[in-house]
Order: structure tokens, then C-alpha cells, then sequence
């Protein structure tokens, strides 16, 4: 008979746990809050060791079918305006590390994994269900839904995201942290743009105190435009998708550049539905494997590792602990306790360490005064070297040893 996961939350990091569990041979059951799959928020880079865990999956025809595929990386100073290095993509990452670099909008891959899980699983989905609690006792994972409901499984898969209640229940009610930094997040149609402000590449604008990344989305049919300011945040947190008032975004880039300030201000010339505004939270990283699995009950995505958005690899690490997780539960030789330690073992590590790069690119994005001139300095000399992350690129965190 096979085995039962339960999985807590259907975004990206549930839906991704959904596929390699069911690919791993055990039968899935999958709860989630809202009443119907979808996922908001706007563009994802996922690198190269994102995109060739969705290849191992079968999923590279549909991700050709709605991502993105950007020639390069150019990062520019956002008060000057020059350019400052440049990082090659398109066919040199896939030379390079087997894979492409794409970007997607978040609810088309979230739709491609809703999509797979539908089709080639047998995943019982339940809507307006959410898991609101949990028992692991004699071999056996029960919770406890919010419709009074009680499902026994042999492991249970906490992927609900950053106020995760699988993880407050297993490490403690201990709420995110709040980081202090605001994300404006737009996305416009490209043929809404004049030339001039159509991209078909990622540009990052780096200035004091805030930073700004544009670059295209669903086949290049949209522009994702991101500008991440430093500021106090709504008092709210928890219902973290607040309307922005573009003029308070303006406000915030008052010196920098003209060709910066245009593409901010293409977004309400667009007519689309504007900014919106999140305020950023992650938790500090994670200090050992128990932080992400005991027992029967294992963490994924945000839920175990929530990260600042500096390196683009938030869905990223979600989809790698999925990967990893199908690689441990297809452990059949091992009872269910170990190979979630495995899986833990295997993950821990590599989500501190981007977790932590995250944090520090962000004091380098947002530097100023002489911090600021060397990173500019150091950007001009060794561009392409201090733009590519082999470590990660390469790896896609199957075994410790890769770290």
C-alpha cells in the first residue's frame, strides 16, 4: 500500500512538494486556505538549477510555452545612469550550467506546476481547507483542518508560507521579521511602452538606499518592474498586499536618474492596474536540520526559510526542497522519520547560505557613500565575475557535499 503525505498550502512550494511526492510513489493529499488556486505578486527569475529541476520534472515544454528568456544581466547605476557590468545569459548560461535563465510570471508557474499535479498525479486537491493543526504520535501524522476535519497521513509536508502554521506548531510562535525594506512590484504590457522602454533583458538599478530591477515576463509579452525601497511598513503585516500611491514611489527616487524615473512612470502611463506594495519579512537563517524536519513533519519553501528577494532564488529554494524531498521519500528503504532527516540534511545548509548572500547583496545593492563608490568601482573591473554564482547555478542542493 502506498504511503500518504498530507501537504499544508497550494502556491509554488505545495504544488512543487505535490509533484515529487506523487513522483516519488506516495499518494498525495493537498489542502489550502483559499477557495480557489492562484497565486498573486509578479515576476520570478528562477536560474539555471531551478529550471533544470522543472526539466527533470517534464516540465521544460511548458515553461518554454509562457517564460521568458533573457539575453543578459545589466546592472546600472540608478542616480548616473551608466552602466556598470554586465552578466551574458541566453545560450551562455545554458552553455555554462546546462540550463537556461528565465523569467516568469509567478502565476504561470504556478499555474505550470498546478497544471502537472493535475495531469500526471493522482494529488486530491481541497480548496477552503487549511490545516490548522497537528498530531505525530505512534507512527502516524494526524491534523486537524479548519472545517473540523481529522486525515491521518504518514508524513505531513508544511508548505504554507511565511505565517506558516505547521511551523508554529513545530518550532514555536515566533513571528517573521520585519526587514525595513518596501517592494513596489508593476507589471505593464510591453507593446503599451514606448520602444525605448521595452526590455528584453534584466536591468538592475542600483542606488542609496534602494534598488530597482526590470525585465520581461510571459513570452516577453510584459515587463515586470520592481523598485525596493527602505522605509517603516504598514502596521498590517499580515495582510501584506497593500494598493501603493505612485507618488509616494516617486518621492522615494528623487535623484536618481531621468531614464529611471521614466520607467516608473511608463507604469501609470500604461493605463494598467498600477503599483502595488509589499512590505518585505524573512527570519534568520536556518541554524540546523531540525529546523526543517522532526519526526513525520517536514518545512518547505517560505515556511522553513523565507529570504530577502537580493539573490532571485525565494521560488527557487522552494522548488529545490521539492526536488529534494522527492529524492528523499523515494527512499523506500528508510523509515519515514529518517528520510525526512535526509531531506533536511540535504537542504539546510544551501537555504542558510542563500538566505544569507540574500542579506548581504541587499547592504551592496542599497550602499552608500564610500561603500557605495567601491562596489561601482569593483562592478566596472570585475563585472561578469561578480555577477555569476557558479555555487548556486551548478548546484540544486541534492547532496551536502555540493555545498
Amino acid at each position: 500500500m502506498k504511503k500518504q503525505v498530507l501537504v499544508a498550502g497550494g502556491g509554488i512550494g505545495g504544488l512543487a512538494a505535490a509533484l515529487g511526492a506523487s513522483r516519488a510513489g506516495w499518494d498525495v493529499r493537498l489542502y489550502e486556505r483559499a477557495a480557489a488556486f492562484s497565486e498573486v505578486g509578479a515576476g520570478v527569475q528562477i536560474g539555471p538549477n531551478v529550471v533544470r529541476r522543472l526539466q527533470a520534472w517534464g516540465l521544460q515544454q511548458p515553461l518554454q510555452a509562457v517564460a521568458a528568456f533573457p539575453s543578459r544581466l545589466q546592472v546600472r547605476n540608478a542616480v548616473s545612469g551608466k552602466e556598470l557590468a554586465v552578466l551574458p545569459l541566453g545560450p551562455t548560461a545554458v552553455q555554462r550550467y546546462g540550463a537556461a535563465y528565465a523569467t516568469i510570471h509567478r502565476a504561470d508557474l504556478h499555474g505550470l506546476l498546478l497544471s502537472a499535479v493535475t495531469k500526471y498525479t493522482d494529488t486530491q486537491l481541497h480548496l477552503e481547507h487549511a490545516i490548522d493543526g497537528f498530531t505525530d504520535a505512534e507512527g502516524v501524522v494526524t491534523v486537524r483542518t479548519s472545517r473540523g476535519k481529522e486525515v491521518e497521513g504518514d508524513a505531513l509536508i508544511g508548505a504554507d508560507g511565511l505565517w506558516s502554521r505547521t511551523r508554529t506548531q513545530l518550532l514555536g510562535a515566533v513571528p517573521p521579521r520585519v526587514t525595513g525594506h518596501l517592494a513596489y512590484r508593476a507589471l505593464v504590457p510591453q507593446h503599451a511602452l514606448p520602444d525605448a522602454l521595452r526590455t528584453g533583458q534584466v536591468t538592475a538599478w542600483l542606488g542609496p538606499r534602494l534598488h530597482a530591477v526590470q525585465y520581461p515576463v510571459r513570452r516577453g509579452e510584459l515587463q515586470n518592474i520592481v523598485v525596493i525601497v527602505q522605509g517603516p511598513a504598514p502596521h498590517d503585516l499580515e495582510n501584506w498586499d497593500h494598493a501603493a500611491n505612485a507618488a509616494g514611489l516617486e518621492h522615494a527616487l528623487q535623484g536618481t536618474c531621468t531614464a529611471l524615473q521614466d520607467v516608473v512612470r511608463s507604469v501609470g502611463a500604461a493605463g494598467g492596474p498600477g503599483w502595488r506594495l509589499w512590505p518585505l519579512c524573512d527570519r534568520p537563517q536556518v541554524r540546523a536540520a531540525d529546523e526543517m524536519a522532526q519526526g513525520l513533519v517536514a518545512l518547505l519553501g517560505d515556511a522553513a526559510h523565507p529570504m530577502r528577494p537580493y539573490l532571485a532564488q525565494g521560488a527557487g529554494m522552494a522548488i529545490e526542497d521539492a526536488a529534494e524531498l522527492h529524492r528523499a521519500l523515494a527512499m523506500h528503504d528508510l523509515d519515514v522519520p529518517l528520510r525526512l532527516t535526509r531531506y533536511a540534511l540535504n537542504r539546510w545548509e544551501r537555504n542558510a547560505r542563500v538566505q544569507a548572500r540574500s542579506i548581504r547583496n541587499g547592504r551592496i545593492f542599497h550602499a552608500t557613500g564610500p561603500v557605495r563608490w567601491g562596489r561601482d568601482l569593483s562592478l566596472r573591473l570585475l563585472g561578469e565575475r561578480l555577477l555569476d554564482v557558479p555555487w548556486l547555478y551548478r548546484g540544486d542542493g541534492s547532496s551536502a557535499s555540493s555545498l
